[in-house]
């Protein structure tokens, strides 16, 4: 049985942040993965989506500048832009895979636990000094009748015809943006909404007029109505809800995510997790001495992005070799849905502070500035909370969010206050970043 220094079971994100890491070490280390080396971030998700995004984004851009400047809009040809992505990703699996076998020993399959001690992949076992977990998550698939009829966003980012009706289940992250990419390329789309909102994560204001924007552009929201059931028909598919039966061609299970743990047998060890992924502690160790967890699949309460996870990977990584014996302490973390437009936030989420002395709103319009004028753009707003004279939170509603939340990102992480950012930054203008020292 061969002993390593690390063997790290995934090679997504966080898991490759620490490969790299290692690889400059002399330690030796095995790389463990069953599923698409890089895992789903570079394969099927974020990364592909902002490359479908950049087309679509144009194109809504243009059909907003109809009567104002613009007289023909773009239109998106979901084909052409499909082959262009496949080109793009179809090669980084394989590329991944022998940038991580060039330093270190490989295994293509899926790793289970034998015991505390052991893993096995292939047939073969292996134990190591540290065995590092960073399997993330996979797609929920609703436990009704017709499951096989649903599909998931990783079948979405691979669709090469795109169907006429298309309808989502959910309203998290993945359904939003990925409804806006299929509807902008000429589907007709429907989203069925569990509950009485969408991006429950995000303050309540922006949600909303997000929303409204989508459904100006044709979207169909059905709140607050459960799915059932699919059933194929002879021309089609029926969804049947508590709100009655809605006829499509493609149905897409945007219902969240779970810990992909399930092929793992974590039942015979002592690992504990719960429905939220694995329990780490501070220095994200398992329940099990010297067996750790990073990225996705670790139950906490920061979001499961891409940067949460490659900090996790660095993190963990000066940890076992010395360079730190500090407990983990996250920074302030940014997150954006590239919708259209997009919903970005930082910090205190407004909703949960409204009725707080201590702090304060600002809600800033931004139809006013020559440059949303010229876009003829009439819904975009920042919301800012402050306590004291120091920023504490920060959302926006527009094309153009995650740029300016991530300039306000690092007043509200460092506690700049609004004279010393002054003091330190001038902003080009007129421009994005103009409006942070204009508004502290």
């Amino acid at each position: 049985m061969k002993h390593y220094d690390e063997i790290l079971i995934g090679s997504g994100p966080a898991a490759y942040k620490m490969s790299n890491l290692l690889a400059k070490t002399d330690h030796q280390v095995l790389v463990i993965d069953g599923f698409e080396f890089g895992g789903t971030c570079p394969n099927y998700g974020c990364e592909p989506k902002i490359f479908l995004e950049g087309a679509v984004r144009n194109v809504l851009q243009s059909q907003q500048l109809v009567g104002h400047g613009i007289s023909h809009p773009a239109t998106l040809d979901w084909q052409q832009l499909m082959q262009s992505k496949l080109d793009r990703f179809d090669p980084w699996p394989a590329e991944t895979k022998e940038i991580i076998a060039k330093t270190h020993d490989v295994e293509t399959g899926y790793a289970e636990f034998l015991d505390d001690q052991t893993v096995q992949v292939n047939g073969h076992q292996y134990q190591a000094d540290h065995i590092i977990i960073a399997t993330g998550q996979t797609p929920n698939l609703l436990e009704i009748p017709g499951q096989e009829y649903l599909h998931t966003s990783y079948d979405v980012l691979s669709l090469k015809e795109l169907p006429k009706k298309m309808t989502f289940i959910g309203a998290g992250f993945v359904s939003l943006e990925l409804a806006t990419l299929v509807a902008a390329a000429g589907a007709e789309v429907t989203v069925i909404v569990h509950s009485d909102r969408v991006l429950r994560s995000f303050p309540q204001d922006e949600s909303q007029t997000l929303v409204k924007a989508m459904q100006e552009r044709g979207i169909r929201f059905m709140f607050n109505t459960n799915t059932q059931a699919v059933q194929k028909t002879t021309v089609g598919l029926e969804i049947h809800t508590d709100q009655g039966v809605i006829k499509t061609d493609y149905v897409v299970d945007a219902t969240g995510r779970h810990p992909n743990i399930d092929r793992l047998h974590l039942d015979r060890t002592g690992i504990q997790s719960d429905r939220h992924g694995i329990a780490v502690d501070n220095h994200l160790m398992t329940t099990v001495k010297d067996v750790y967890a990073i990225g996705d699949v670790v139950s906490r309460r920061e979001p499961k992005l891409t940067p949460v996870a490659e900090f996790e990977g660095q993190y963990l990584f000066d940890y076992l070799t010395g360079r730190t014996t500090e407990l983990i302490s996250y920074p302030t973390i940014a997150k954006a849905a590239f919708t259209y437009p997009v919903v970005a936030a930082v910090g205190i989420n407004p909703d949960e502070v409204a009725d707080d002395p201590r702090y304060r709103i600002e809600r800033e319009p931004l139809k006013y500035g020559s440059l949303y004028a010229g876009q003829n753009d009439q819904i975009s707003e920042l919301t800012l909370v402050f306590k004291g004279g120091q920023l504490v939170g920060a959302s926006e509603v527009d094309e153009h969010a995650a740029d300016d939340i991530n300039n306000f990102a690092p007043v509200i992480g460092l506690s700049i206050t609004g004279e010393q950012y002054r003091q330190a930054v001038i902003n080009i203008y007129p421009a994005l970043a103009d409006k942070v020292g204009g508004l502290l």
